[in-house]
């Protein structure tokens, strides 16, 4: 290094250069200088490694014994554990336990279930057949004047104070049914895009005809009244609702939503493809025709889902795929991949010469491998080539791989307004029973686009099959803005509608497609709870192994203060949600329809992943007929196996249940209230009183629970006397306990405040606003869960957080709760928890004082953890801090606070670090900008790049409003939309999809004591570990003194999974090495099950129905002025 001093030792020469025999004097001359360095570094005083402080073993446990002996003490007697022991133990004699037969109960719910999907698809065809109805009775009027309900102009009145034209009067009000909502349940109303003239002649008379719906909505609703939304999706862009309903525009006064980009309308219309996309790039396409390209792109990607797969290749001078990984195949096209589609293709630059011929010679090679292979989706396979129309050599690779069968279909899209290649590429679509259309601005893209479903459709509609589908779970976004999560998620039910006119029969010509919403939280009503155990569940997934359901399954994330859908939420595998499948044996069994059952050793999250449980599921499974559903249930082994059965009287049930303390379950379904308006205002406690005094011979009650219910709420009832009892004989003590509180396994919930209700800590606690401390459709009380898997007898300990605006976030209250079993013929069940909340203040009263304890009577104590050389803490079980001489610690992980104390734990196998997965995480992603690669070394770069842009919105906006003459009033709005959303789209999300691992820490329960030294380098650190009884808690007692700060902390922190791409040096086939390469990983096909039904051609399919070219207006002074500024484009850019 420049600086530092070198030595050269050559021994036969000297610094003159005479050789001489230097070597040996110099070696004993450095030989001397070490031995007298060293006797000098000897007479030095050096800083003694300290002896670390000590601390006794037998006071730590004498510490550890005495404070779990008061804890015990205080919470068995202000919960009445023993009492409530007591009381199940008197009635044992009277008890049954049943063991639950797990296949015949999902067996029974998956009846149930179907059974309900069975009246909604009946509802959907009695709309089918009445649409085909009225549309063969229906003569087309070009001239026909006719007002209907416009969901948006509905109500509105002009500056007179009249009503708008297609604005009339429709009442609406507010229906618990309907999420509150305002609607009209006596008639439906219209919906229509922005870009949909609302006047059009083909919208009026799909308008009219479509007005027959109306007295089907009423009557189906009327049938059942669980039904939701019903509603139909017209092919020319209309959407028909029920019940009626006002539609709001976004913040740009746009209307976005259009019918047939939804996935229930493209699934329902079309049957299953492959697609491949072939784009140019080359040097023509450079500008507004590039991003009306890529724009189409993202429009054909918008059409597809999870049935049908995808691949997008790029040409110029060569053939490249947009995604490398992708070479070869074809991918499914769920959400993932189309998004990663969408983001490669903003990322397509131009140059080059375009030959089309190579890269059509690609995309036919890979459909005939994918169809040899039976790979993909084994049904329609087509091809989209995007260009600006210079385009040879193409018909040889037609004729070697289309003709004389034309089993793929090729759609062509020419890019902007030049048409000397209409008529080339017309006839290319027009010989491969595809369609040509011409797209020349941005707004062109959606109509033009959504030609090919109708194409695709035609075989279906020719032969009248009225599939039926059902879609992915989706959020609603209608309910989006008040509803909780699980109040949103939805599935379709979806049928074709077709045009019965025997004059266009060849045509196959859509008329649209109808539906119905079925919300996924009354499907999973119909698996009670209660039933399944304190662990147990139920869930669904799709044919292509997605979530429906699932416990696990969080579709929302939080950006600020809101609460956003993420961008994968549903397609999130099973796999990724029952990670511990590592086989995926569960996964194959259930989308292959099977019925069985297995079993598996799982690690349960709980407290939002700071804690886990270690469990053994068992897990049944069976499909639901006539739907891509399976449903899976599971139970837990042990105590979830079994169900307690109690008996009494109604008279005596109902006299405990009535009291005040008592609460059940709101979200599970005792009594059905929820379809009569009569019951809707009932709630389940008032409903079942009505039902047991037989007040209302129309209701619905679930019969087993209610005896469950009526019989907890007898054995629990000596507890309300008890808690008066304590909360009467006030102590000092008493006024530090907030509450006790129980839940049995019918839902039931008691609880007796020990001080007025203001003094109460925690007052969220057993209130909807803290969901994990109640009962819900998903789970038990988290209370509750870690309960049952505690020893008998002891008490499970939290602390918890006390919201409040003076000090947020502070953990001020703790929770501490036991589980009551019934054993019976040596089979044990879980009958209830019960607990106590507790201010934290008095429990570091109690530790303290616990802390002053000694061996001898009289003696000082000669060490307390008030020494200011010890630290105690109390931590439970997963290592969060209860209590510390420091309160700001309470609450954290004690590998946050003393990383070197953690680690010496985890060393001696006291805690067992245990590695957590989580598919559903999201992360902020690398800052990734390719413009900023260029750097400005000058301001004429950047000069350029904003003339370009300037000019090129100049361009696309006079584009656009060329085109408005022929959208009539205010269609332009759509290129609004586009732009808009393309923006918004880079600014918002920071967060994005990752998968994530991190760490929980669990206390290894074989290890009651132990005690060691930690060598902290200047010090050594002593410590002493011991468990406190009857609880899950551990004293921890460690010398302060010693400075251990060169360990790092240890944290509970999840980090992102890398999953690391191949370099291309390496090539393609060294990722199939790589199992945990990204790009295996995004190739990887999993197993699916494929729709039953496919319509792929029909002999009498008019396919010279093929298209044209578009005819669009375009004042002459206003096309001069576009041609111009696009011919000095290049020369201003230059």
């Amino acid at each position: 290094m420049p600086g530092l001093p070198r030595f050269h030792l050559n021994p036969s020469t000297t610094h003159s250069g005479i050789p001489c025999p230097a070597w040996p004097v110099a070696w004993g001359f450095l030989w001397k200088t070490v031995i007298i360095l060293w006797l000098l570094l000897a007479c030095l005083p050096l800083p003694p490694t300290r002896a670390q402080t000590k601390v006794p073993l037998e006071t730590v446990k004498l510490w550890a014994d005495t404070f779990g002996g008061n804890l015990y003490n205080t919470v068995t007697k202000y919960s009445g554990s023993l009492l409530l022991q007591k009381k199940y133990k008197d009635v044992e004699s009277s008890l049954k336990i049943k063991e639950v037969d797990g296949l015949a109960l999902v067996k029974k719910f998956s009846e149930d279930m179907e059974n309900m999907l069975r009246s909604k698809v009946e509802a959907v065809k009695r709309l089918v057949e009445a649409a085909e109805e009225a549309d063969l009775n229906h003569e087309f009027n070009a001239s026909l004047v006719f007002d209907y309900y416009n969901s948006v102009l509905i109500n509105e009145r002009d500056e007179n104070g009249n009503y708008v034209e297609l604005g009339a009067e429709f009442v609406l009000e507010s229906n618990a049914h309907f999420s509150n909502l305002m609607v009209n349940t006596a008639v439906s109303s219209v919906q229509l895009p922005t870009n949909v003239y609302n006047k059009d002649p083909n919208i009026l008379n799909g308008v009219y005809m479509s007005e027959a719906l109306n007295p089907v909505f009423v009557e189906n609703f009327q049938r059942d009244p669980t039904l939701t939304w019903q509603y139909f999706g017209s092919s020319t862009g209309f959407f028909r609702i029920y019940p009626g309903i006002k539609w709001t525009p976004d913040e740009n006064g746009v209307i976005a939503f259009d019918c047939r980009n939804r996935g229930w309308y493209i699934q329902a219309a079309t049957s299953p493809k492959d697609l491949v996309i072939v784009v140019d790039v080359s040097g023509s396409m450079k500008g507004l025709r590039m991003a009306i390209a890529k724009h189409t792109i993202s429009t054909i990607l918008d059409t597809l889902g999870e049935n049908d797969f995808v691949n997008i290749i790029a040409y110029n001078d060569y053939v490249h795929y947009i995604e490398p990984c992708f070479k070869g195949i074809l991918v499914q096209a769920d959400r993932d991949n189309r998004e990663h589609f969408k983001q490669l293709v903003e990322e397509l630059m131009v140059k080059g010469v375009g030959i089309v011929n190579q890269a059509l010679s690609e995309a036919f090679q890979i459909l005939k491998q994918f169809q040899e292979a039976r790979q993909g989706s084994l049904c329609n396979q087509a091809i989209m080539l995007i260009t600006d129309g210079a385009v040879e050599d193409y018909e040889p690779v037609l004729e070697k791989y289309n003709w004389p069968d034309r089993k793929v279909r090729v759609f062509t899209y020419l890019i902007g307004r030049e048409v000397t290649f209409a008529d080339c590429m017309r006839w290319i679509a027009c010989n491969n029973k595809g369609y040509y259309t011409q797209i020349s601005t941005l707004a062109d893209a959606q109509e033009n686009v959504m030609e090919y479903l109708h194409v695709l459709s035609r075989p279906m509609v020719i032969n009248h099959d009225h599939d039926i589908t059902w879609t992915e779970a989706y959020l609603d976004s209608k309910l989006f803005t008040s509803q909780t999560q699980s109040l949103m998620l939805l599935t379709t039910v979806a049928m074709p509608v077709f045009s019965k006119k025997n004059e266009t029969r060849s045509h196959g010509i859509l008329l649209g497609v109808v539906g119905s919403d079925v919300a996924l939280r009354e499907l999973m009503k119909l698996a009670p709870r209660y039933k399944l155990g304190v662990h147990g569940y139920a869930f669904l997934n799709t044919n292509n192994g997605y979530i429906l359901s699932h416990p696990d399954l969080r579709p929302l994330y939080k950006e600020g203060k809101k609460l956003k859908p993420k961008p994968n939420y549903n397609s999130v595998d099973l796999s990724e949600v029952e990670w511990e499948d590592q086989a995926e044996m569960l996964r194959t069994a259930m989308i292959s329809g099977e019925t069985g059952s297995l079993s598996m050793d799982v690690k349960v999250p709980l407290d939002k992943g700071k804690r886990v449980l270690f469990l053994t599921n068992d897990y049944f499974f069976t499909d639901i007929s006539d739907t891509p559903f399976s449903l899976g249930v599971v139970l837990s082994r042990g105590h979830g196996e079994y169900i307690l059965l109690g008996n009494t009287s109604v008279e005596e049930g109902l006299h405990d249940l009535l009291h005040p303390d008592v609460t059940l379950a709101s979200e599970w379904i005792y009594c059905v209230t929820d379809i009569d308006p009569d019951h809707r205002k009932l709630s389940q406690l008032e409903a079942m009183v009505k039902y047991l005094m037989r007040e209302d011979p129309d209701l619905e009650c679930d019969e087993e629970l209610l005896q469950e219910v009526l019989f907890d709420a007898v054995v629990t009832a000596p507890m309300e006397a008890y808690w008066t009892g304590l909360a009467l004989n006030i102590s000092e003590e008493s006024e530090d306990v907030d509450m006790a509180f129980l839940g049995t396994r019918a839902g039931l919930l008691r609880s007796g405040l020990f001080v007025g209700s203001e003094k109460v800590s925690d007052k969220k606690f057993l209130t909807p606003e803290d969901e994990a401390s109640i009962f819900t459709m998903d789970h038990f009380p988290l209370w509750y869960r870690q309960a049952a898997e505690q020893p008998a007898g002891s008490f499970v300990f939290n602390v918890r957080s006390a919201e409040t605006p003076e000090s947020p976030g502070q953990p001020a209250v703790v929770t501490a709760s036991t589980a009551v079993a019934v054993t019976v013929d040596k089979k044990t069940a879980i009958a209830a928890a019960v607990g106590i909340q507790i201010k934290l203040e008095f429990l570091q009263r109690k530790f303290w004082a616990a802390t002053q304890q000694c061996g001898g009577v009289d003696e000082p104590c000669p060490v307390s953890c008030q020494d200011s050389d010890l630290d105690c803490f109390v931590v439970d079980n997963n290592g969060f801090i209860l209590i510390s001489e420091r309160s700001q610690e309470t609450g954290r992980f004690l590998g946050e606070v003393d990383g070197a104390f953690m680690t010496q734990l985890l060393s001696m196998g006291v805690f067992n670090q245990v590695t957590m997965y989580d598919y559903q995480a999201m992360c902020k992603p690398l800052n990734h900008h390719h413009s900023a690669a260029r750097p400005l070394i000058s301001p004429i770069p950047a000069f350029l790049t904003a003339t370009r842009w300037l000019l090129n919105e100049l361009l696309l906006f006079l584009l656009e409003w060329s085109a408005w003459g022929t959208w009539h009033a205010d269609s332009g709005a759509e290129a609004k939309t586009v732009f808009h959303h393309s923006h918004k789209h880079k600014k918002q999300d920071m967060l994005q999809p990752c998968d994530t691992e991190y760490p929980v820490f669990v206390h290894q329960t074989a290890i009651q004591e132990a005690n060691g030294i930690i060598d902290c380098g200047a010090c050594q650190k002593m410590f002493v570990m011991q468990q406190i009884p009857n609880s899950n808690l551990l004293l921890l007692v460690t010398d302060s003194t010693c400075d251990c700060s060169i360990f790092p902390p240890v944290l509970q922190e999840a980090t992102e999974v890398k999953y690391i791409l191949p370099t291309p040096q390496d090539g393609w086939e060294s990722s199939a090495h790589n199992a945990s390469g990204k790009c295996d990983r995004m190739r990887s096909q999993k197993l699916r099950r494929r729709p039953n039904s496919c319509h792929a051609f029909h002999p009498e399919e008019n396919s010279q129905d093929c298209g044209g070219t578009s005819a669009i207006s375009a004042s002459f002074p206003l096309l001069l002025l576009r041609l111009c500024a696009w011919a000095l484009l290049p020369q201003l850019l230059q």
